[in-house]
C-alpha cells in the first residue's frame, strides 16, 4: 500500500480536497498518568504507579427556561462537575492503602469521631494527563492535561478476598471535587499551558 492511498483511509472532505485528508492518530486509553498533590500525609511513595483506571471528568449545566411571546428561549445556568471513578492496585506493602486511609483520616478522624475545620484541611488536587507512549530515553510527550481542584473522597470500595480469582486487589474510589480545567500543557501554574478551548 502506497503512501498516496494511506492518505485516501478516512472520509473525504466536503469540498473533494486532497490537503485535509487522512486520518488522525486517536488519543489511547492506556497512555495516560495521574499525580495527587496534598493526597495523605505520607512521603513513603507514590500512587501514580498503582493507578488502574481514572475517568476523564464530565460537565452538565443546569437549564433556564425564559418564557417570551409565542416561544421560549433556552439558556446556560450553572454548572456541575460530574464525580470520577479512581481505581488503583492495593499493593503488598500497603502503599497505597496507607495513603487512601490517611487521607480519609483527614476528612474524619473515625477514632475520635472528629472532622476537619474547614475544606482546605483535607482537600486534594489531582492531575490527569494523557501521553503519547513515551518512555526510557524518550520522554512523553503530553497531549492533554486535566486539573482537578478541590477534590476529596466521597466513597472507597475496598476489593473483597476471593479464594477463586487470580485477579488483583483494588482500591476503588469516588471523587468529588470544586472544579476542573482542561488545558494543553502541563501541571498547575504552568505559564505555557492553554485551555483546550482558548482561541487561537
Amino acid at each position: 500500500m502506497t503512501s498516496a492511498s494511506l492518505l485516501k483511509m478516512s472520509v473525504p472532505a466536503a469540498d473533494n480536497s486532497t490537503a485535509s485528508q487522512g486520518l488522525l492518530m486517536p488519543k489511547l486509553q492506556y497512555r495516560f498518568r495521574v499525580t495527587l498533590q496534598n493526597f495523605g500525609i505520607s512521603t513513603t511513595g507514590p500512587i501514580t504507579q498503582q493507578v488502574m483506571e481514572f475517568a476523564r471528568p464530565n460537565v452538565t449545566f443546569e437549564n433556564i427556561d425564559l418564557p417570551i411571546y409565542n416561544s421560549t428561549v433556552k439558556i446556560a445556568g450553572k454548572y456541575a462537575w460530574q464525580d470520577i471513578t479512581f481505581k488503583i492496585r492495593d499493593d503488598a506493602q500497603s502503599t497505597a492503602s496507607r495513603l487512601v486511609g490517611e487521607q480519609l483520616q483527614k476528612q474524619l478522624d473515625f477514632a475520635e469521631q472528629s472532622s476537619a475545620a474547614a475544606g482546605i484541611n483535607y482537600k486534594f488536587q489531582a492531575t490527569f494527563e494523557v501521553l503519547d507512549g513515551g518512555n526510557g530515553t524518550k520522554a512523553p510527550i503530553i497531549l492533554e492535561t486535566w486539573l482537578l481542584y478541590g477534590a476529596y473522597l466521597q466513597g472507597v470500595n475496598y476489593d473483597a478476598a476471593n479464594y477463586g480469582s487470580n485477579e488483583v486487589m483494588t482500591i476503588s474510589m469516588t471523587v468529588r471535587y470544586d472544579n476542573a480545567e482542561q488545558v494543553i500543557g502541563t501541571g498547575f501554574n504552568n505559564d505555557l499551558a492553554t485551555g483546550v478551548g482558548s482561541p487561537g
